[in-house]
């Protein structure tokens, strides 16, 4: 009896709200079950026939014509494959090419990343269908002048400096000019290269020159080879026969002390390791592109496959026909022989990147970031830390001195990564492993510590990369803190975009 006066009280009232009182709460009922009712039409709409929401209106950012479009992807696509081809890790890739599409008015842009290939999908709207490129990456080669070249023209594309038809026209130059030295400069670097680490693994001038020798004639060998399209599993074997059979024939004419005969060996063979891409497939791993860290390990299993079947080649021969192989022994390290490790490391590196085509400033910064590397691994392998803490430690910083310097010193961070941790290869590791294996059947677990090595030097150094980051962030914070009063004043336009 109590409830009816209480409803009609409620409808009373309702009518006689105000009349826009009215509306709105009639409107706030049918807005609360507007989605409910066009959900149930799109359920019970047939085939081809659903209600537009929203037609005659595009959804999505406007953006240029399709042969416009194209061209900015192309552009992109193309400095992403001198990266890839250069050893970049596709975190790296994929940035850049991000950054350049925002710079080129492509601001929704998709990029799929693996070992072979690269693609690109710009998004355009809900009335447009996307566009898609896709570049493969066929060759590989190391030439650090042209990577620090092209890295140098993303800069000036995301600044505004160049514009799309400027930028494109400045990357065929680059990626048609031929190496800035002849090939025998290159061929001279390899053999200085295997100099430096003989005397960083305890070798003196004799047994760095024989070292020298033979690293130039298996360069050599390998270009002659590469010549005839020779895949490169099998060029690796033959520079694994070489480094070992020429240090056996070394030991039997006695042309080096029989004790430090390993050392020509594994000099040779640390350079034969120094171009396989452990960092990149690291890197790719750590950061989430499994399929492309797949396939950069694969290959670098395959290179080192084809490098240990060569040396057990070379081993099996030598006790066939009677010859004494290397045996395989390391000189002990002392305190006085620190300076001269740290020396050498620094020559070894800028070996490295002189071989790779580099320039003279990040040829000098990898000098000093092999110096870096070898010095740290010395004194830690004279304080009695094992050999995969010591690399591990050494190379993360190198990776931290690479990260936080390049960049203001405009040197690839890449090329000081790579160059600094090449003098610290397990090149003596896998010799042993492999004379165990040939002589003793016992060689497995050296080759896995030579495994070990190799993945605690990737992994240092993209550590180091990553540690390095809010150093260079503050660092730059800082600079521009400190010249604010300086940059202040109307900036510079920047050149078209893409129209």
């Amino acid at each position: 009896m109590s409830k009816a006066p209480v409803n009609r009280r409620r409808g009373w009232h309702i009518l006689e709200a105000p009349p826009d009182r009215a509306v709105e709460r009639a409107n706030r009922r049918r807005r609360s079950t507007e989605p409910r009712q066009r959900a149930w039409h799109i359920l019970e709409a047939p085939t081809g026939e659903l209600p537009a929401i929203g037609a005659g209106t595009e959804h999505g950012p406007a953006l240029p014509d399709d042969s416009t479009v194209n061209f900015a992807l192309d552009l992109v696509l193309r400095i992403g494959e001198v990266q890839m081809a250069s050893g970049a890790g596709a975190s790296d890739v994929t940035a850049t090419i991000l950054a350049l599409t925002s710079a080129l008015g492509l601001p929704h842009c998709e990029v799929d990343v693996i070992f072979t290939s690269i693609t690109v999908t710009c998004h355009r709207g809900t009335d447009s269908a996307p566009v898609s490129a896709l570049r493969v990456v066929r060759s590989r080669s190391l030439d650090y002048t042209r990577l620090s070249a092209t890295e140098i023209l993303v800069q000036q594309i995301i600044r505004g400096r160049v514009s799309a038809e400027e930028a494109y026209t400045e990357l065929q130059k680059i990626t048609t000019a031929p190496h800035p030295y002849p090939r025998w400069v290159a061929t001279l670097s390899w053999g200085g290269m295997a100099f430096f680490i003989s005397l960083i693994i305890g070798g003196g001038l004799d047994v760095a020159a024989g070292a020298f020798v033979i690293s130039a004639l298996v360069d050599r060998v390998g270009r002659l080879l590469n010549k005839y399209a020779l895949p490169f599993f099998f060029q690796q074997v033959v520079g694994g026969l070489m480094a070992s059979g020429l240090a056996t024939v070394v030991v039997n004419t006695h042309l080096v002390p029989a004790k430090f005969s390993t050392l020509v060996a594994a000099a040779a063979i640390t350079v034969l390791l120094s171009g396989l891409s452990t960092v990149s497939a690291v890197q790719d791993a750590i950061t989430g592109y499994n399929v492309t860290a797949a396939g950069r390990t694969m290959e670098t299993a395959l290179m080192s496959a084809g490098l240990i079947t060569g040396v057990a080649l070379a081993l099996n021969i030598a006790n066939s026909v009677g010859l004494t192989p290397a045996v395989p022994e390391i000189p002990a390290q002392s305190v006085l022989g620190l300076p001269v490790v740290t020396v050498a490391g620094a020559g070894a590196a800028a070996c490295f990147a002189l071989a790779c085509y580099s320039a003279l400033r990040p040829m000098l910064v990898a000098a000093a970031a092999g110096a870096i590397g070898a010095g740290v691994y010395g004194g830690l392998v004279l304080a009695s830390f094992d050999t995969i803490t010591s690399s591990a430690v050494a190379a993360m910083l190198v990776g931290f001195s690479g990260g936080v310097l390049a960049r203001r010193l405009k040197v690839t961070p890449l090329v000081v990564a790579v160059s600094g941790i090449t003098p610290l290869l397990p090149g003596m590791s896998t010799y042993r492993g492999l004379y165990e294996l040939a002589t003793q059947a016992s060689g497995i677990p050296m080759l896995m510590r030579a495994v070990a090595i190799g993945l605690a030097l990737a992994a240092g150094v993209v550590l180091g990369e990553y540690l390095a980051q809010p150093v260079r962030s503050g660092l730059g914070r800082l600079e521009r803190k400190l010249a604010g009063p300086r940059m202040a004043g109307p900036l510079r336009p920047a050149k078209r975009r893409l129209e």
